[in-house]
């Protein structure tokens, strides 16, 4: 098959029961020339079953679904997603590359296409974003966002906290590739420190449009790794705070971040509400 336009990264271990919604929230696109890579972390459920539903070299009962767009790669079980990302990013020669993590889905058909749009008629931008709803295990709406649009603006927030969705991006392969895609040495928050990466390369511009449905559920990150999280926050921070504005602003929320993370629960229970409060009053536009 030729090289697609822009190839689509989505990562998977153990959660087959969101993939059907995340792919086909994919192939719903306006835009067609695009390579799905399923890039799955060693999972040890059915999960490979699951995505060879859509898979054009298996056989299954839903031949409807099959899509030779679409690849599955397992490279054995890495730990990390920055790790199985890069694995499967160097499969990738497209223009751009998009991101839907595997319990997201995408909202809008024209997605792709306005994306691929703007950053062919604007050179000097590096990536693109977008608005999210935020929805529970079940598909339920509990709210929805917009981050920081313009360029400037986007760059006011990054050194707080990552003002790019992954899941609402698309961005320069060439760019992310000279730079190594994500690194690996960033315990969490590999995508925040990817697009402070890519911020210092190019402008950066997010939609006003609800883009992608992101999952807020008790196995995602958020919930399981907190104390890593803080961790990898403080250290992103102190690396990028001579390139961005708000230095000081950001080691305050980080150490704040990082003792959240290691008191009890039932206080953390009691902070919950004001913190929420806080969160969103800083970090959306």
């Amino acid at each position: 098959m030729p090289t697609p336009r822009v190839s689509i990264l989505m990562t998977t271990w153990n959660r087959p029961g969101f993939l059907g919604q995340a792919i086909e929230s994919v192939r719903a696109q306006t835009f067609r020339d695009w390579g799905l890579i399923i890039a799955d972390d060693g999972s040890t459920d059915n999960t490979k079953a699951v995505v060879a539903e859509w898979l054009a070299s298996s056989p299954s009962r839903s031949g409807q679904k099959k899509d030779a767009r679409i690849k599955y790669f397992n490279a054995g079980h890495f730990g990390r997603i920055a790790k199985i990302s890069n694995a499967a990013l160097k499969q990738a020669q497209s223009e751009y590359v998009a991101i839907l993590d595997d319990d997201d889905y995408w909202l809008d058909e024209h997605k792709l296409e306005e994306q691929i749009k703007f950053l062919d008629a604007n050179r000097d931008y590096v990536g693109c974003g977008g608005g999210f709803v935020v929805v529970d295990e079940n598909g339920k709406e509990k709210n929805r966002f917009f981050k920081p649009e313009k360029d400037q603006a986007i760059r006011q927030k990054l050194l707080l906290a990552n003002p790019m969705v992954n899941s609402t991006t698309v961005f320069r392969r060439a760019v992310a590739e000279k730079l190594g895609y994500y690194d690996e040495t960033i315990l969490q928050f590999a995508d925040w420190d990817f697009w402070l990466k890519m911020g210092r390369q190019g402008k950066l511009y997010n939609f006003q449009r609800y883009f992608t449905a992101y999952r807020v559920w008790k196995r995602g990150t958020s919930f399981t790794k907190q104390r890593e999280c803080a961790r990898s926050g403080i250290t992103i921070v102190f690396r990028y705070g001579k390139f961005y504005p708000n230095f000081s602003l950001a080691v305050i929320i980080a150490a704040a971040f990082a003792f959240y993370a290691y008191i009890p629960e039932f206080l953390k229970r009691a902070l919950n509400p004001p913190l929420s409060r806080l969160k969103k009053f800083l970090f959306q536009r």
